[in-house]
């Protein structure tokens, strides 16, 4: 593992941002505990939001079973539309819980559903209130802005809960080419290339890379 100070901005922190690269709920079980332990969590809500078209019940199903792997108890929050983002008990469910978990493969709607609503704000509550905020793959990816856009592996407009730093979620699956095109692409911020299994964190220390991450561009002061 390696940590550093840097440019990259995000929020006023006092909890934890873990940007995994992908395998949610079955790849990063070493992390997980160690998050869990480190916010105090022994419930985590899980918003599965991402994959709103591809069956969301399913990875609240994983979610579960990840649960009792690593003895917690899972809130699944089917937040799939604009509306069920800005619901109350939605929102105060995110805000008071010590882990989220951001699942899903579509980046776009994660975006288009979160972008200025209440359960957005509730996100950034859970780190100030030190907390831990967590999102496996393309989720991961919606997180930063830059984002990486999934049409072109080009960059585009991202929640902005960190802000300078993009990532390129389930790098293994990449090809060279692809890889080195977008890389080429990156100017004034920072990439993370994540593959399964590897992830950044952020925290008031800084930035740590677990395992296999890579970071391009010199995030050093």
């Amino acid at each position: 593992m390696a940590r550093w100070g840097g440019c990259v901005q995000s929020p006023v922190m006092t909890g934890v941002i873990a940007l995994a690269g992908g395998g949610p709920f079955v790849a990063n079980d070493d992390l997980d505990r160690r998050l869990l332990a480190e916010a105090g969590a022994d419930r985590v809500v899980v918003l599965p939001t991402a994959d709103a078209f591809e069956h969301p019940t399913r990875a609240i199903d994983s979610a579960t079973e990840w649960g009792e792997r690593l003895g917690v108890r899972v809130d699944g929050r089917l937040v799939l539309r604009r509306a069920d983002a800005n619901d109350v008990a939605h929102a105060h469910a995110v805000e008071r819980a010590r882990m989220v978990y951001l699942v899903g493969d579509s980046p776009l709607h994660l975006r288009s559903v979160l972008k200025d609503t209440a359960v957005f704000d509730a996100l950034r509550a859970v780190v100030a209130n030190g907390g831990v905020v967590a999102a496996t793959g393309p989720s991961a990816a919606c997180l930063c802005d830059p984002m990486t856009d999934p049409r072109g592996g080009a960059f585009t407009l991202g929640l902005g809960l960190v802000t300078g730093l993009a990532v390129l979620t389930e790098a293994e699956t990449w090809s060279p080419e692809r890889l080195h095109r977008t890389l080429a692409l990156a100017s004034g911020f920072a990439v993370g290339v994540l593959p399964s299994g590897a992830a950044l964190l952020r925290d008031d220390a800084g930035w740590e890379q677990v395992g296999k991450a890579e970071v391009h561009g010199d995030l050093i002061e």
